[in-house]
This record gives structure tokens, sequence and C-alpha cells, in this order.
């Protein structure tokens, strides 16, 4: 009799067969595969994903802007408290010393001063003038006109400034204008730039004289940009012929050399037909100038240079009746006029007056002209003829 139960060898087999004829090996290795397969790829998907961030409130908030040091965001305000306080009158002078030496040394920890910040350094000029001013707003303007941005220069905006009193026929302090000038950093081109365009310029039309504190100005500032070479010479050169005695300065600052010189004849000419005549080396012959036919600095008789003359510096005159001669010089964009026969740039300084006696005038400019593309002749008179004309100089 065989035995039943779990221990029934008969019993065991028969299990094992029925569980085989179920699940069949490859159908159990098919499992395995599949379940080897996804734990695959449940762990690259889910090695990289990064750890949840606590949320602290309802929402999380972007971190701030990045507005560079922390001298720099908090420098107005610190400067707005020192210029408010009274830091001149306090009873307590070490306070208010030691509040000027933490702005100053704020400042100093401050690479690029925000805009507002800039704007206080007219309060700062007016707290300590260049001579025998408090030493310390006086060494923070110093840092500001050094470090601001050209837009914003306190010392750039402090020279246009003065510019436009002088125009308006004030009398801006030159030596603060000076000091401004020589210490705006970053701005002095653009500060030079408003020289040539507002007084060395103007200085250079002929016209109506310049007025005497914006040619004061003028005296006063170009130095600086000649230095620099932010100060175009030909455009110096020809405020300093235009105002002659009126502004020495303006020509002893002349740096260029003196070139080979010799007579040069126009390479073109606008007015009479018969200019030819006034350069014919013939005194006998010469050419009328009818009045009131030129328009502007073109006069009765244009004599053109192209390419423009380097130097000129002289003209000879032989002439029955008065009249002047004026040159046209490139300007920069912006500065002079605009010249009648084309979009560029020019001033027109008178460079010889002559009385038209039928002798030979001398007229030689204080300093040589440079860059000249024409000069016009113009007659003060009806019937003045001019016999010969003579323009020295060098291509």
């Amino acid at each position: 009799m065989e035995l039943a139960g779990a221990d029934n060898p008969r019993s065991r087999l028969e299990s094992r067969s029925l569980l085989v004829r179920r699940f069949p090996l490859h159908r159990l290795l098919l499992m395995v595969v599949a379940l080897l397969a996804f734990g695959r790829l449940y762990y690259v998907t889910h090695r990289d994903m990064p750890a949840p961030v606590p949320r602290k409130g309802p929402a999380a908030l972007p971190p701030p802007p990045d507005l560079g040091p922390a001298a720099c965001r908090s420098l107005d305000a610190v400067l707005a408290d020192v210029l408010q306080s009274d830091a001149g009158t306090s009873p307590d002078a070490r306070d208010a010393g030691s509040a000027w030496s933490a702005a100053h040394r704020q400042l100093g920890d401050c690479p690029t001063p925000p805009a507002e910040a800039c704007a206080r350094g007219a309060a700062l000029a007016s707290r300590a003038p260049p001579v025998g001013g408090d030493a310390v707003p006086r060494a923070m303007l110093t840092t500001l006109c050094e470090r601001c941005a050209p837009q914003d220069n306190p010392c750039g905006h402090a020279v246009t400034r003065a510019l436009q009193e002088a125009a308006r026929r004030g009398n801006p302090d030159l030596q603060e204008a000076r000091w401004s000038l020589e210490h705006a950093g970053a701005a002095m081109g653009a500060a030079c730039q408003e020289l040539a365009r507002l007084a060395v310029g103007p200085a250079a039309l002929s016209g109506p004289d310049l007025e005497p504190p914006l040619l004061a100005l003028a005296e006063e500032l170009a130095p600086t940009c000649v230095q620099t070479e932010q100060l175009p010479a030909p455009l110096l050169s020809a405020a300093a012929v235009q105002q002659g005695a009126r502004a020495p300065r303006l020509a002893s600052l002349f740096t260029g050399r003196i070139v080979e010189t010799a007579p040069i004849e126009p390479d073109q000419q606008t007015g009479p037909g018969d200019a030819f005549r006034a350069f014919d080396q013939d005194e006998l012959s010469g050419v009328k100038l009818p009045v009131g036919t030129g328009t502007g600095a073109d006069g009765a008789l244009r004599l053109g240079y192209a390419p423009p003359l380097k130097q000129v510096v002289s003209f000879q005159v032989r002439a029955t009746g008065p009249g002047t001669l004026r040159a046209l010089v490139r300007a920069p964009e912006g500065v002079g006029r605009k010249d009648g026969q084309g979009d560029a740039f020019h001033v027109d300084p008178t460079v010889c007056r002559f009385r038209g006696t039928g002798a030979w005038e001398i007229c030689k400019p204080a300093v040589p002209l440079l860059d000249v593309d024409a000069v016009s002749v113009l007659p003060e008179r009806p019937g003045v003829e001019l016999k010969e004309l003579e323009i020295i100089g060098a291509r």
C-alpha cells in the first residue's frame, strides 16, 4: 500500500509534472527576462532625478537680481545722508568727520557707481571748491569722476554746464571748469567735443565777435584737450586765426611743424568767367568782383582745392578796393556750418583784410591753416578789381 501525503514521492513527482505542464520552461525564462528588463529601465530613469526642493510658504520666490557690490547698492543713500547733514557746522566735528570718512571708504569699495550717486557730484563740488575747500568731499568728487560712466559723469556735466552758461553771457568759474575737465576720466572725450561744438567752433567762424566769457572759457579749457589729442588741430588753428589778439593763448597751442611751401593755384574756380586773370602773373590784368553775387562763405569768387591743402601760411593780394579773404577749413560733424556746396561741416575764419591800394599786401596768419578746402574773396563795395592773388601753402 502506497503512502498518501506530501512525503509521498509519487505525489511530489505528479505535482512537479503538473507545474511544468502549466508553466513550461521557456515561458518561465521569458518572465525572468522581462522582470530583469523592467528593473533595469526603472534604475536608468530614476537614478538622475534631483531631490525635491523643500518649499517654504505658499510659493518659492526667485533669487533677487545681482545689483553689484553692496557698497554700490547703498551708495546713493549714504551720499544723500552726509550731504544733508550739518557736516560743516556739527557740534561734534569728530562725528561729522567720521561720517564723511565712512562715505569715502564706501565709495572706494564701489568700482562703478550708479547714476543716482554720480548725480551727487554737483553737491559735492559746492561743498568743496578746488582750492581751499574740504579735502574729503573734493576727493570723493574726484573718485566719482574717475569711475562714473561718460553719460553720468559729474565732471563732464560740469564742463557742459559751464559752456552753456558762458554762451548765455554768464560768467562760469574758470578754475572749476578746468578742474572738471582735467578730472573727467572716461567723459573727457565727450567734454572736448562739447568744447569744440560750443566754443572753439564758433570762435573759428567769421561774423559777430564771440561772447567774451565763452572765448575766455575756450582759452582755459583748450590746452587740456590739446594735450590729450582730443581737439582737432585744423579747428584750433582756424579759431586762433579768426580771433587773433583777442585770444592769444589759442595761437600758442599750435604744435604742428612748418613744411616747405610755395604759391598754389586753385583746382576749381567759382565766380566770374575771367577769374583766371587773378592768377596769370600779370599785374595789369585783373577780374572785377561783383557785389552780392556770392552767398555766405562762397563770396564773389571761390577758389577750391582737391585734395585740401595741408597748410596755408600766407596770402599776397594786389587789388583796387577793399575786401576780405576767408578760408574754408574742414570741421568735425556738427561743428561750424554746413558747406553750401556739400554736406560736410566747415568753419570760415577771415584770414586777410586788404585795403586795395593797388600795391601788394601780405597777410600772414598767426598760425598756419590746416585742411583748407577753399578760399573765398569778398569785396566790401562795388568796383573792386582783384589784380593778383597768391596763396602760399603746401599740398
